[in-house]
């Protein structure tokens, strides 16, 4: 399918010149239009009569007032020559010189036939000449001196992309073997080739990924393009957040340093979007100057008041909770306000993170704001100690542990401060207070009941009755006249009988008795014709048990 001109005017003016312009013409304003292409700027506008004029020699009758931007004419003009020529059978041998093709331009440069069609779409002008009977793009050995005096420095750099033989190959995988074998990664060794040998680092790199795809056993790089697992994922971001180094991190893992930080900032994103921010909302959140009102300094308490002393003889734990004043209502309220504003502030930074490309200045800022939810939450935790302490008092027992019973409490209260609604006006101590206690009412008898399973006392050891073993030669002897009497009477059933009492009732000693389906699946029947036979068989070997004179619990 032929490219479309980007311009209607230059399009029609094609049409007009194929059908009523002779070929003399036609060949003149080919090379007319090369001409201007040379002189056409990309940034700047050009009128169509400028145009017209330049290549026809006269100005149009319509579309005078048109006007083109440089790089649709560029474009537009490009195929305005190829068509031109398409229509007046150029032969390439009687062009009066040197004609080469696509695959001769790529030899000469060295370059691939890609970045032949590059060249052309960025000024290399063609045509469109007969070789041996067969019409090809070719290009005007004056028309490519042209195109490499504007544009040097893109054909030496094109040259750099150019294929490489066998022995240039070769001597690039041989080389980053030597390179990786002595630590470096991938990156670091398409980096080094590439100033050694001139070429691009995206050639080289392409290379060794390319001899590894064909050559799996003898990869310089085995593995490398599968993804790093999760676990893989998460220690490499303990690792960095230890502070090792990302050229380190580049080396044990094969990767880029892009994709180093890629991964960083994925598990980050990955663990922010797992705290736990969930606020009690407050219209004051989101009115303006709220940071100002939540986050301002603590109140001061009106009255001094003494700091308890802890009694005499404590354990050190209890005797720190005396060296925690009490909140006042107005510093109470002011911490849960600020511990859920700093929530609420967070969240709204998290909703509008994106996991496919987090920015780590926000990432910064939740975790920032988090510290912040963590220090307030602490600080009310810690104003509420003493209170879980005196309500363990009144529900410790003598066979309880105390300590455990306060660290339940504690974690009561945690879950209390993050549900507690600072706007009802109610104070947290009565709320904590009722959430401690029905924990404990709920959690208490569940531990009564385990102990209660597990229960070993030392009246229950001096109770317990004598233990009095048999010789065990006489119990020998007695389980083995036992299963000579059962098999006996198990000659009384038929095989399929035998094998269905055997497997129900664990007579064979190599498996655990079978329930009716496992019996059954395993003789093809069902189950409820399996407990048929069973009681038909149970009746046989009671009728022979009392005829052998055997005494069955069956």
């Amino acid at each position: 399918m032929p490219t479309p001109y980007h311009t209607d005017a230059l399009r029609r003016l094609r049409d007009q010149q194929v059908r009523y312009a002779p070929r003399d013409k036609r060949i003149e304003q080919i090379e007319a239009a090369e001409r201007l292409i040379e002189g056409v700027r990309a940034e700047q506008t050009y009128t169509y009569e400028y145009v017209c004029f330049r290549v026809t020699g006269y100005r149009p009758e319509t579309d005078a007032g048109e006007t083109l931007q440089g790089t649709d004419l560029l474009h537009d003009l490009r195929l305005f020559v190829e068509d031109l020529s398409d229509s007046i059978d150029l032969d390439a041998e009687t062009v009066g010189e040197q004609v080469l093709t696509v695959d001769q331009l790529a030899r000469q440069f060295n370059v691939s036939t890609k970045t032949i069609s590059r060249w052309r779409e960025v000024g290399l002008v063609s045509r469109r000449f007969v070789f041996d009977g067969r019409k090809r793009v070719g290009f005007l050995r004056s028309s490519v001196d042209r195109f490499v005096k504007k544009n040097g420095q893109r054909v030496a750099r094109g040259a750099r992309f150019s294929q490489l033989n066998d022995e240039q190959r070769n001597d690039i995988i041989d080389r980053a073997r030597r390179l990786a074998s002595g630590g470096a990664c991938q990156s670091e060794i398409s980096r080094r080739l590439a100033e050694r040998s001139g070429r691009s680092v995206e050639t080289i790199r392409s290379t060794i990924r390319q001899f590894d795809k064909d050559h799996p056993q003898l990869a310089i790089f085995p593995g490398s393009k599968t993804p790093l697992t999760e676990a893989q994922r998460q220690r490499l971001y303990q690792q960095h957040q230890r502070g090792m180094s990302t050229d380190r991190l580049m080396k044990q893992y094969g990767r880029t340093k892009t994709t180093i930080y890629r991964v960083i900032n994925e598990v980050r994103c990955a663990q922010i979007m797992d705290l736990p921010i969930d606020f009690m909302p407050n219209p004051r959140f989101s009115r303006k100057g709220a940071d100002n009102a939540c986050l301002g300094p603590m109140p001061e308490a009106e009255k001094l008041t003494r700091r308890a002393k802890a009694p005499s003889g404590l354990p050190p734990y209890l005797a720190a909770l005396y060296e925690m004043p009490l909140l006042t209502r107005e510093q109470e309220a002011h911490l849960f306000r600020k511990y859920n504003y700093l929530k609420f502030k967070a969240s709204r930074l998290r909703d509008s993170l994106d996991p496919a490309n987090p920015k780590s200045s926000t990432m910064d800022q939740i975790e920032e704001l988090y510290d912040q939810v963590v220090g307030a939450k602490n600080d009310i935790a810690r104003a509420n100690l003493r209170l879980v302490v005196s309500i363990a008092k009144r529900h410790v027992s003598p066979d309880q542990n105390f300590f455990e019973l306060v660290s339940d409490g504690n974690m009561s209260l945690l879950r209390a401060i993050e549900k507690f609604d600072f706007a009802r006006g109610n104070k947290f101590s009565t709320y904590s207070t009722w959430a401690i206690m029905k924990n404990f009412a709920r959690t208490i008898p569940g531990e009564y009941k385990q102990r209660d399973r597990f229960r070993t006392s030392h009246d229950e050891l001096f109770a317990a009755t004598e233990e009095r073993r048999a010789n065990p030669r006489i119990e020998e002897s007695a389980q083995s006249h036992r299963e000579q009497q059962i098999g006996r009477i198990l000659r009384r059933l038929d095989d399929r009988e035998q094998k269905i009492i055997i497997g129900r009732f664990g007579l064979d000693h190599r498996q655990e008795p079978q329930t009716l389906k496992q019996v059954g699946a395993e003789l093809g029947v069902t189950k409820e014709r399996i407990r048929q036979i069973e009681m038909r068989a149970l009746t046989k070997l009671r009728q022979a048990a009392r005829e052998e004179k055997i005494a069955l619990d069956i």
